[in-house]
């Protein structure tokens, strides 16, 4: 069996910012921060005798949402919880998701005491103008003093997510970003393109953004920049310093497992291959999950013709690409499921192969749904 993360979704947050799709409200005074945690241990319990789930827990990913709203106590009492219901591997990654906006020095140090040992802090810009039309609640001081804060808390491991291809933006704001960033020297760096999506303010009120190629050479440029300060592009948006890639996100591409649990989360769950690779959903609405009136949300058995599309959409966000062997141990198809699209993909120089290792190469990399439309079934 593949490895098991825990993924928790938060969905409060400050307020709703125009350009996200996430399942995500804005927080109001009364948010039932305890019957809430008491809602995810339930929640968790029911998918552990679901699933009947003995297998260890590698990561834990708290997102949302802004999970760092919720008080360390809360988080406490939900981390010690989970502890006492699953097996824990040592060493274990816990990230949790950050607002710069939600940073005070005491609040952080209790949440690294408690045993969080990454943050994912959303940054977005060091532009203020830029966070005002991303609908940030932040500024770029604050975002600074958020970094700074990370570090005093003791926190040696942890992520600054940046946006490209903004509203008025170009290279130079982007480089400017970046380099800012480095110099608050994270471990890891998500890089990542705004793009419009349905059910959000931007995509019904779409904003002007800069032209495709300013797009591009913007990606590029700053590309080479993290490269020349060590930070090693592993997947389609992240970056990383040596070793210290995001070992939760690496096993969602790796097509691993993991239980998902809190309003509007998804979980993957292999009960039997081929047949019973499991994707489980958690109802959406806030008020509906905490009142279990979905009875925990559904669960779909991914269909078996889909099974080699979906490794490969995981798998090849990956620079590392995959291997066959890979291939038939997560999914248990034989090699010949892959076919003819495989080869289609190495004949049209989309795919490199070195002997059963498959990665995108560089016209791959920058055409990657031309690859994946060949494994639609």
């Amino acid at each position: 069996m593949p490895p098991l993360s825990l993924y928790i979704h938060i969905p409060w947050c400050i307020q709703k910012c125009p350009y996200c799709d996430f399942n995500s409200h804005a927080i109001k005074s009364d948010t039932p921060e305890s019957a809430y945690i008491t809602a995810l241990l339930n929640d968790l319990a029911v998918d552990i005798q679901r699933y009947n789930i003995t297998r260890p827990i590698s990561s834990i990913f708290i997102g949302g949402g802004t999970p760092s709203l919720f008080s360390p106590e809360s988080i406490n009492r939900l981390l010690r919880g989970i502890e006492q219901q699953l097996a824990l591997k040592d060493g274990l990654e816990i990230t949790l998701e950050a607002n710069p906006g939600t940073f005070e020095s005491q609040k952080f140090a209790e949440f690294r005491a408690l045993g969080i040992n990454r943050l994912s802090i959303g940054i977005q810009s060091f532009n203020d103008p830029l966070l005002k039309k991303l609908g940030r609640v932040h500024s770029a001081q604050e975002a600074i003093h958020a970094a700074e804060i990370a570090h005093q808390s003791g926190f040696d491991n942890f992520n600054l997510d940046l946006m490209f291809g903004l509203p008025g933006a170009g290279l130079d704001s982007s480089k400017i970003d970046i380099e800012t960033a480095i110099n608050l020297k994270p471990s890891h760096i998500s890089f990542y393109q705004l793009t419009l999506e349905p059910n959000t303010w931007f995509h019904k009120f779409p904003p002007k953004l800069p032209d495709d190629e300013t797009i591009f050479n913007t990606q590029k440029q700053c590309q080479q920049i993290l490269a020349d300060y060590g930070y090693r592009q592993y997947e389609v948006s992240a970056y990383s310093q040596p070793g210290l890639q995001c070992r939760h996100n690496l096993n969602y591409w790796q097509f691993g497992d993991y239980l998902g649990i809190g309003a509007g989360a998804h979980g993957k769950i292999s009960q039997g291959l081929p047949q019973a690779i499991i994707r489980s959903f958690k109802p959406k609405s806030p008020e509906q999950y905490l009142n279990n009136s979905h009875q925990h949300g559904g669960a779909d058995a991914i269909a078996v013709s889909e099974l080699p599309l979906e490794f490969i959409m995981n798998h090849l966000r990956l620079k590392q690409g995959f291997t066959l062997d890979a291939y038939q141990a997560r999914t248990g198809l034989a090699i010949a499921t892959l076919e003819p699209a495989l080869s289609a993909c190495v004949k049209q120089n989309l795919l490199i192969r070195q002997h059963n290792h498959y990665y995108c190469s560089e016209q791959g990399w920058n055409f990657l749904d031309n690859i994946l439309e060949q494994f639609i079934p």
